[in-house]
């Protein structure tokens, strides 16, 4: 890849890379036992990318992709690992993506509820993570059922069983290891979303482009080569599959 120079000042104008790492999605970013470096596909491909343009990688954490849109405003991060959405779209420039993971909702294990296609219904109150993908999706796609909102996925899920909401939705892998814990809940088949995660950075007007279009072709460059697969597999997240290949003009 070329213009590494080029891009670095654009994208990394400080001189060190901010990456945000959002650790409300444990198929992407995990914490470190220990205390160290964030793991995950996201904090490795944050990894390789300061690596290839040659500056310091700063991690910046969040707790929620919410948290992460809305430090955008002041400006704390370079890169960020989040599902793509037509909002956040109006001040994130993405890449494809790299990841698809699904939208899944848990209900009581007594529910009338039997497929995600029932959820749409007058009386019927979703707990989801305030500006999450699946929140901004939700907000658009149902027509009868209403969202609660809290500030993050598990926060959400505390509501959903303190306030003995219908339904809750989120990332399927938490969605499910929260459900395996009781005997209580159970898991709708099917998705109501696929949420494609991508890499993004802050939309730019004085931008000509170029750091976007060399993040478009690393994030391609990564799926291919089998860096994302292996980095899903060496964090355990067996069950996320990588996104397929797409053009880059």
């Amino acid at each position: 890849m070329t213009d590494d120079k080029n891009v670095a000042a654009e994208l990394a104008p400080s001189g060190v890379l901010r990456a945000a790492i959002n650790f409300g999605n444990i198929v992407l970013a995990q914490r470190d036992p220990a205390g160290g470096e964030p793991r995950g596909v996201s904090a490795e491909l944050a990894r390789a990318l300061s690596r290839r343009l040659g500056v310091p990688l700063d991690y910046v954490a969040f707790e929620a992709a919410g948290k992460v849109v809305e430090a955008l405003k002041a400006g704390a991060w370079d890169i960020a690992f989040l599902a793509i959405d037509p909002v956040r779209a109006a001040g994130i420039d993405f890449t494809a993506p790299y990841v698809v993971i699904e939208g899944a909702y848990v209900v009581p294990a007594n529910s009338s509820l039997r497929a995600v296609e029932d959820v749409d219904r007058d009386g019927i109150r979703v707990a989801v993570a305030t500006g999450s993908a699946y929140d901004l999706y939700l907000s658009r796609a149902l027509r009868h059922a209403t969202l609660v909102r809290e500030p993050s996925g598990p926060e959400a899920l505390e509501r959903f069983v303190r306030d003995k909401l219908e339904a809750a939705g989120g990332v399927r892998q938490p969605i499910v290891a929260f459900a395996q814990t009781r005997s209580d809940m159970r898991v709708l088949p099917g998705r109501f979303m696929a949420i494609e995660q991508a890499m993004g950075m802050p939309r730019r007007p004085q931008s000509r482009g170029v750091a976007l279009h060399y993040l478009r072709r690393f994030i391609e460059e990564m799926k291919a080569s089998g860096f994302v697969a292996q980095a899903l597999a060496a964090s355990g997240q067996h069950d996320a599959a990588v996104a397929p290949p797409a053009a880059v003009e």
